[in-house]
């Protein structure tokens, strides 16, 4: 679906924009464990402005139509107060999980919070969630690759790709 080519150009744009729009403030990139650990890793090599790094893991615990409930399985380890929050993640699917997690976030004084994200797929889209940073809007289809799996497989693939309804409909 996306090249590796494609994802690098992407990639290198989105990180000349937020260097543009963080430039002088105190930035916090929070990757969100484990999808986004590639797209974040090579986001973080080009953004060209002092910032730190965090990682965070949640896990969804329960997710209806507008609510989702969420246990944060790693916490950040920075202090946040004061900082602008640059959430990485790797796809913004119905957006109910993320929306519970900047409330969490919002809780904790932050300067700013906002949202990178490599994919979105807004048709399935429950929750508006505003991205202020986005690589690719998707189809509506099961992807896989530069961090996103299927059953922990397929991670490492350097591309995005569709992958085959026989591998998940047994």
């Amino acid at each position: 679906l996306i090249s590796k080519e494609v994802l690098e150009a992407k990639t290198k744009e989105l990180a000349e924009r937020i260097s543009r729009d963080y430039k002088g403030k105190d930035l916090l990139v929070v990757g969100v464990l484990k999808g986004s650990v590639i797209f974040a890793s090579e986001l973080i090599k080009n953004i060209t402005i002092p910032c730190e790094i965090d990682l965070w893991q949640y896990l969804v615990m329960e997710v209806s139509e507008t609510t989702g409930v969420v246990r944060i399985l790693k916490d950040l380890d920075s202090e946040i107060s004061g900082k602008h929050i640059l959430i990485v993640e790797d796809i913004v699917d119905s957006g109910v999980t993320l929306s519970y997690l900047l409330n969490y976030l919002k809780t904790r004084n932050a300067s700013s919070v906002e949202i990178a994200s490599l994919l979105t797929k807004p048709s399935r889209r429950k929750v508006d969630i505003d991205c202020k940073y986005v690589g690719f809007e998707t189809p509506d289809e099961f992807l896989v690759g530069y961090g996103l799996d299927y059953a922990e497989k397929y991670r490492n693939l350097p591309f995005i790709g569709i992958l085959k309804r026989e591998v998940y409909e047994k």
